[in-house]
């Protein structure tokens, strides 16, 4: 799905779900946005980024979403109405799909509290056919990895700590084991190359 087929088919309100550096850093105007989750998949650093948190030489990793029917990915919707719909999926275009090689979906997106009803929402993804995907790797790997990197946009720890952050404030009662596990990892690098110097 591309962002001109959901200008097309969408009315005057669109759903934009973040799970990265979008939950704290949108850089697009919106109406409103939401806490909450969506089913199908989990979060993962297996993508790599050669500009925002790292280079040609030593790729950042930043986070993509792997399907898996057992698990849910917590985050935040922000909803564009009006002209932000297609002034947002055109940053987003840039940001996302040129820079990042993510693709779009739509999912359903459930805000955080009872009784709320899910809101169609549209996604970025970096599949694993995406020439800067790099796969799994075990926590050491990809926390030593990220805490050496550093990009356009700045350090990838930045990235790592920001997002650990949300979680813990925004979502408190969800445990994301891959996040602070390599939250954890690649603290211990930072603090280990700091007292090298």
């Amino acid at each position: 799905m591309k962002p001109q087929d959901i200008i097309a088919g969408k009315g005057s309100s669109l759903w934009i779900f973040g799970y990265g550096s979008l939950v704290w850093k949108p850089d697009f105007k919106y109406r409103r946005s939401e806490v909450g989750y969506i089913r199908g998949y989990k979060r993962r650093f297996w993508h790599g980024d050669n500009f925002h948190r790292g280079n040609d030489e030593l790729p950042g990793r930043v986070v993509t979403l792997i399907e898996d029917d057992d698990a849910s990915t917590w985050g935040v919707a922000f909803e564009v109405t009006g002209v932000q719909v297609e002034e947002s999926l055109k940053y987003l275009n840039v940001r996302e799909t040129v820079c990042g090689g993510y693709v779009t979906k739509m999912v359903d997106f459930f805000p955080d509290g009872a009784d709320r009803a899910p809101v169609q929402a549209l996604v970025y993804i970096a599949t694993s056919d995406n020439p800067l995907y790099l796969g799994p790797a075990s926590p050491e790997e990809i926390g030593a990895q990220i805490a050496m990197c550093r990009g356009k946009t700045g350090h990838n720890l930045e990235y790592l700590l920001r997002l650990a952050q949300f979680m813990r404030s925004s979502c408190p009662r969800v445990e994301d084991h891959h996040l602070f596990t390599i939250e954890a990892v690649a603290v211990a690098v930072a603090k280990y190359l700091l007292s090298a110097q």
